[in-house]
């Protein structure tokens, strides 16, 4: 028993506001954390979540070597010539294709603890406001990357060479996960105003179908009628298919860079600040 309680019973007085902390606290109180340490903490929980579901692997290891093989060795003899051929131009294609279409999975897990009411409990910690957003995505960056060495791998074994060497790929991955940093705001957003976790899927799944499929991932544009070439060339999927393909093949330029890079911070400038005021007024 401590002394302060040793008095009230003793004296039968009641303590002040002061002592009865000093009574109650048995070790300092910890400092807050800061915000870069509260979002690793939660990048690490939803990392921790694969451990216990394995199965959440499966979009990022099965899905990219399936659409490498259906697509190379379906439409690579009657679009290029040869599957060969048809690889080393889709392969950067693919990899984006499966990048971005993974990336709605932020939303889905944000809307998931959001239903359990994980998200009410993680708004009233004493912490960094957006770190458990934050933290999402780092850990969805990770799941990324495997997505992306698990793509590049199929394809090497296959036959894919990029002209930029080694260097190449890591940059085009590089560019490639901070595009889907910036996209993963618009699926957080989403996961916000939607009311269920269906609606996250369904939604999102009409915004990436016609981004992807009308892009330059699976054909040269050249080929399309002029006013189908007029939406492709604005499409963002696009401009980051021809930034990662530059770079790997050692063909960029610094336009080509530039356009993603605006995409990038237009989709950041966007909905980052949409996303934040939702957090916060959200019920």
């Amino acid at each position: 028993m401590s002394e302060q309680a040793t008095a009230v019973a003793e004296t039968g007085t009641e303590l002040d506001d002061a002592g009865l902390r000093r009574a109650l606290t048995v070790r300092q109180r910890p400092p807050r954390p800061s915000a870069v340490s509260a979002s690793l903490t939660f990048g690490w929980r939803a990392l921790i979540k694969i451990k216990h579901v394995p199965e959440q692997l499966f979009d990022v290891t099965a899905f990219p070597v399936m659409m490498t093989l259906i697509f190379t060795y379906l439409l690579g003899g009657a679009l290029a010539g040869s599957p060969a051929e048809y690889l080393t131009f889709v392969l950067p294609g693919i990899l984006v294709q499966s990048v971005v279409m993974i990336s709605m999975y932020t939303g889905l897990n944000l809307k998931t603890d959001i239903d359990k009411g994980i998200f009410d409990r993680i708004r009233t910690l004493p912490i960094w406001r957006p770190a458990a957003l934050v933290g999402g995505l780092l850990a969805d960056g990770v799941r990324y990357t495997l997505a992306s060495v698990v793509t590049l791998t199929v394809g090497v074994i296959l036959g894919f060479r990029p002209g930029g060497g080694f260097v190449g790929l890591v940059a085009g991955v590089a560019l490639l996960l901070l595009f889907a940093f910036s996209l993963s705001w618009v699926w957080t957003y989403i996961a916000l105003i939607v009311r269920s976790q269906q609606s996250v899927m369904a939604v999102s799944m009409a915004i990436l179908f016609p981004l992807t499929f009308v892009s330059n991932i699976f054909v040269n544009p050249a080929t399309m009628p002029g006013w189908l070439q007029a939406i492709v060339e604005v499409n963002p999927i696009t401009l980051l298919v021809t930034g990662v393909r530059g770079l790997m093949h050692g063909e960029v330029t610094a336009a080509q860079l530039g356009w993603v890079f605006l995409s990038c911070a237009v989709l950041v400038a966007v909905f980052g600040p949409l996303t934040m005021r939702r957090y916060r007024v959200k019920n």
